[in-house]
């Protein structure tokens, strides 16, 4: 409890450091550029030449997509009950498929469940959330969106290109093929150092993003979103988990990462398409503080369920 004491702490002293602008607005974005360049390429190269080979390596890889197909079918569905717009659906096929499996999803595992758990929590993210984001989004927001506010949409090389370049992806390429448990000279101390700036740089980052502002006319879909994200799915993931007898700490992992908040890299890439930006940027940050509950919940739940399989 005290890991996720300092985790709501560093979120407050973002919030505090956006609500007095004493950073610029463009703060959380630098702040986020710099997770994904460094602090988590370093946690990568870190933790996942610990990585057993096993068939639990299953267990992370195809859960995130399981999640992803049944997020986009209730999506779909409640457009139909509903008769949501189609900038409306748009909106709600990008912020409720994908979970903050890595910015949050990282930094929660190893909370919850040790830096042994770190591995399986970078495989759901980049065998699933990441690709999914890359592949999948993008076409999303072509289709459903209006005219990006911050220029075109990236074409399919650029997103080719982006895929290839990720910093993430390709030390999760050297970690599993040049990677060691122990690195040689100051690069050991290097890697840790530049690691541990990840759970205090990434939930500064959200705090300084945090938008709390919802309609009225808003409120069936928020609560859609959140419940299928933060409830609904890490649910399905356990029970079916708990149906074929499988306890093993990957899989404890994956319905943990299953419940992360929506995304927010891909909320972003909703706004910019101009597809519901108050209603998503509500959903993205009421998403971080209520998962703030419910993921010791999930956690509790996974623990006690799981572990009597």
């Amino acid at each position: 409890m005290e890991n996720l004491g300092l985790i709501f702490a560093y979120m407050v002293i973002g919030l505090i450091l956006q609500r007095a602008r004493v950073l610029p607005n463009q703060a959380g974005q630098v702040l986020n550029q710099y997770v994904i360049y460094v602090a988590v390429p370093a946690m990568i190269l870190l933790h996942l030449p610990h990585l057993s080979v096993s068939a639990a390596l299953l267990t992370p890889i195809l859960t995130p997509w399981v999640m992803f197909i049944i997020a986009v079918g209730a999506v779909l569905l409640a457009a139909r009950i509903w008769q949501w717009s189609r900038e409306l659906t748009g909106a709600m096929l990008i912020v409720v498929p994908l979970g903050n499996t890595s910015f949050l999803g990282f930094p929660m595992v190893e909370t919850f469940f040790g830096t042994e758990a770190l591995p399986y929590a970078v495989i759901y993210d980049q065998a699933g959330s990441f690709m999914a984001l890359a592949l999948f989004t993008t076409v999303i927001a072509s289709r459903y969106g209006a005219t990006a506010p911050s220029g075109e949409l990236p074409t399919k090389q650029q997103q080719i290109r982006k895929l290839v370049t990720f910093p993430p992806l390709l030390a999760l390429i050297v970690a599993l093929t040049l990677g060691q448990t122990q690195y040689p000279g100051v690069l050991q101390p290097l890697l840790e150092n530049l690691a541990a700036t990840l759970v205090p740089v990434v939930m500064i980052a959200v705090g300084l993003q945090l938008r709390l502002r919802v309609l009225r006319e808003d409120l069936i879909p928020f609560t859609f979103a959140l419940s299928v994200k933060l409830l609904v799915l890490p649910l399905l993931a356990l029970v079916t988990f708990m149906f074929f007898g499988i306890n093993h700490l990957a899989a404890q992992v994956s319905v943990f990462e299953a419940a992360m908040p929506p995304m927010i890299t891909a909320g972003a890439l909703a706004i910019s398409a101009g597809l519901k930006p108050r209603l998503v940027a509500a959903i993205i940050g009421y998403g971080v503080l209520i998962s703030l509950l419910t993921l010791p919940l999930i956690w509790w739940l996974t623990s006690q369920t799981l572990q009597s399989v």
